[in-house]
C-alpha cells in the first residue's frame, strides 16, 4: 500500500486546522526499556494510545539517516542522507564529512541548487500549507529537519507569489523557528531565550531539559503550532558513554520521561491536549560493543591502501573508510573493480563482517538497493550516483548479554572502545525502535503488531493535518491504527534473502530478513559469517 496521498502541483491550505501534531524523539531508545519503572509517563501514555510493537529504523540505524527519513517519508537513497559520515570529495576531498555540519550543508546546497536533502521535508510542506512549525533539537540533527530556514520567499510557487496567500504564507514561515544544539539561524529567536535561560548547557541531561523548556515556555508561548518536533539527545549520548542498561543510561531514560511529562503539562496548560496527536518515537535502537575493530590497520596489514583521511590528494587504488559505528562505508578511489573485488573477498573471510552491500552486483553480497541506500539514476546533492560508496559493511552481531544483563552485542568501528554502546548495524536491537502515538485520531490502549517504520511518520502526519504533497512517498499512512480511516485488513509479508560465496578455505553466507506491507519495505535484521572448512585454519585472508 502506498501512502494514498494525491499528487498536486503545490501544497494547499491545511484542511484540518483543528489538529496539532507533536513529535518527541528519544534518541537511541530501545523498546525493551519502556516500563512502568523506567518510563512512568510514557508507560501511561502508551495505555492512552497505540503502541507500535514492530517498529523499524531505516538502515543504517543512525541518527541523521533516520531523522531525514522520518521527516521526508522516503528511504535514504532517495533523500540523499545514507549515513552520518560519508565521503563527498566535491565537499571535502581529504576527509569523511559529518552530514549535518552547517558548513557541509551549506556547501551541499550550493552544489545542488538547494537540494542537499533531495526532497521537501514535512516541515516545509506544513509551512507551504500555511502552518506554523517549531523545531527544538538538542542535537545538530535539527539542522536537517527544516530546509526552509531563512528562505521564506523560496517557498512560494509562481502561482502564489502575490496576493493574500503569499502574505499569509510568509507570515507563518517567519514565525516558524528551528533550533539545533542551542543555535538558530535567527539571532532574534535565540537571544531572548538565552537572556532568560542562559546559554545552552554542557551536560546531556541539562541540554534536553533546556531544549524542552525552550519549546514549551518560549516557542509555544503564542499557541501550539501545527507541527512541533522536540528531539532529545538522551538516552543516546549517555548510552554511548556507558552502555545500554548501565545505571547512567537508565537515569538518562528517566530524564527523557520527565521531559515528556513537561510537554504533556504544557499541552494541558494550552488546552491543546484534546486536539493534539503526540508521537513518541526513537530514531534507532542500541547495542553494546563486543570488539572495537581497527579496520584501517587490519586492511593496511593485508596490503590495502586504507585511509581514514588523506594528507595529500587521494590517488587511484586508495580506499577511504567512513566509520559509522556499527557500519563502515568504503570508497575505492577510481572505482577499480579488481581492487573492490579483492576488498570484498577479504571482508567475507573475516570474523567481523555481518552483511556486505555493494555498488555493483558481486557474488556473496547484496546490492545497495536492497538496503534502500542506492542513489537514483539521476539526482541532486548527496543523492547523486557519483557519491555512492563502493562497499558498505554492517558489522556482525549476536544476542548475548552485556555486563548489565541486556542483550545485543556487536563488533563496531575504531571510534569507541569495547563495552561502550553504539548502533548502526543490522542487529534487531539496532533496527527496532519505539513508536507510541496518542491523541484524538487514535484509540486508547491498542497495540499494532504490523510492521511499521520511521519512514511512515511523514505520510501519517500529513494525513492528520489534511495536507497533500507534490511527490509519492515510500512510507505509508498508518491507517490501520487510526480511528477515522476504515481500511481492509493489511497482510504483512516476510522473507529472508541470502547470498553465499565459497572459498578454498570455507564458505561465506549472509542473510537479510525483510518485511513488507503493501509497497513499503522494512529491514528486520541481517547478519553473516565465514565458516572455515573442517580441519582448516585460516590465519589471514589472502591479499
Amino acid at each position: 500500500m502506498t501512502c494514498g496521498l494525491s499528487v498536486v502541483a503545490s501544497a494547499g491550505e491545511i484542511s484540518n486546522e483543528s489538529r496539532h501534531v507533536v513529535v518527541v524523539v528519544w534518541d537511541g531508545m530501545r523498546p525493551d526499556f519502556v516500563s512502568a519503572q523506567n518510563t512512568p509517563t510514557l508507560w501511561k501514555l502508551a495505555h492512552e494510545g497505540v503502541t507500535f510493537r514492530n517498529h523499524h529504523s531505516v538502515y543504517p540505524s543512525a541518527t541523521m539517516v533516520n531523522g531525514t527519513a522520518l521527516i521526508t517519508g522516503v528511504y535514504p537513497g532517495r533523500n540523499g542522507i545514507i549515513a552520518n559520515h560519508v565521503y563527498r570529495p566535491d565537499i571535502d576531498s581529504r576527509h569523511a564529512i559529518d552530514v549535518e555540519n552547517p558548513a557541509v550543508v551549506k556547501r551541499g546546497d550550493e552544489l545542488s541548487g538547494g537540494k542537499y536533502v533531495s526532497l521537501s521535508t514535512i516541515v516545509e510542506l506544513v509551512q507551504r500549507a500555511g502552518g506554523r512549525t517549531v523545531i527544538a533539537s538538542a542535537k545538530t540533527v535539527g539542522l536537517l529537519l527544516d530546509r526552509s530556514v531563512g528562505h521564506a520567499s523560496g517557498l512560494l510557487s509562481a502561482d502564489d507569489a502575490s496576493g493574500t496567500h503569499a502574505l499569509h504564507l510568509q507570515a507563518y514561515v517567519r514565525n516558524s523557528v528551528t533550533l539545533f544544539a542551542g543555535k538558530s539561524f535567527s539571532g532574534d529567536a535565540i537571544a531572548p531565550i538565552t537572556d532568560v535561560l542562559g546559554p545552552f548547557p554542557s551536560g546531556h541531561v541539562q541540554q534536553d531539559a533546556w531544549t524542552t523548556k525552550v519549546m514549551t515556555d518560549f516557542l509555544w508561548k503564542g499557541g501550539v503550532p501545527a507541527l512541533s518536533i522536540l528531539w532529545l539527545g538522551e538516552p543516546d549520548l549517555t548510552q554511548h558513554e556507558s552502555a545500554p542498561g548501565a545505571p547512567p543510561a537508565l537515569t538518562a531514560i528517566k530524564s527523557a520521561d520527565e521531559n515528556l511529562a513537561a510537554v504533556l503539562s504544557a499541552l494541558d496548560r494550552q488546552k491543546a491536549r484534546e486536539t493534539t496527536d503526540l508521537f513518541v518515537v526513537s530514531d534507532h535502537g542500541f547495542s553494546t560493543i563486543r570488539r572495537s575493530i581497527d579496520l584501517r590497520k587490519i586492511l593496511n596489514d593485508a596490503g590495502f591502501g586504507a585511509k581514514t583521511e588523506f594528507t595529500d590528494e587521494p590517488k587511484p587504488g586508495e580506499i577511504i573508510l567512513a566509520g559509522n559505528g556499527g557500519s563502515v562505508l568504503f570508497y575505492v578511489i577510481g572505482h577499480d573493480e579488481t581492487l573492490t573485488r579483492r576488498l570484498i573477498e577479504f571482508l567475507q573471510q573475516s570474523d567481523f563482517a555481518g552483511v556486505i552491500f555493494t555498488r555493483k552486483p558481486l557474488q556473496g553480497t547484496f546490492g545497495l538497493e536492497q538496503a534502500m541506500i542506492h542513489p537514483p539514476s539521476s539526482g541532486y546533492g548527496a543523492a547523486s550516483n557519483d557519491h555512492a560508496p563502493d562497499v558498505v559493511m554492517a558489522f556482525r552481531w549476536n544476542d548475548s548479554q552485556n555486563q548489565f544483563g541486556f542483550p545485543g552485542m556487536i563488533d563496531a568501528d575504531w571510534q569507541r572502545a569495547a563495552g561502550k554502546g553504539t548502533h548502526a548495524t543490522l542487529s534487531r536491537f539496532d533496527m527496532h525502535n519505539i513508536l507510541i502515538v496518542a491523541g484524538p485520531d487514535y484509540p486508547r490502549g491498542e497495540v499494532d503488531d504490523l510492521p511499521t517504520g520511521n519512514v511512515d511518520l511523514a505520510p501519517t502526519i500529513l494525513r492528520i493535518l489534511g495536507i497533500t504533497l507534490p511527490q509519492q512517498l515510500d512510507g505509508r499512512v498508518l491507517s490501520e491504527a487510526m480511528t477515522d480511516i476504515d481500511v481492509p485488513a493489511l497482510k504483512p509479508e516476510t522473507k529472508t534473502v541470502e547470498a553465499t560465496r565459497n572459498f578454498p578455505t570455507g564458505g561465506w553466507r549472509q542473510s537479510l530478513r525483510i518485511s513488507r506491507v503493501g509497497s513499503t519495505i522494512y529491514l528486520d535484521e541481517g547478519n553473516g559469517a565465514f565458516t572455515p572448512k573442517q580441519g582448516t585454519t585460516v590465519s589471514k585472508p589472502p591479499n
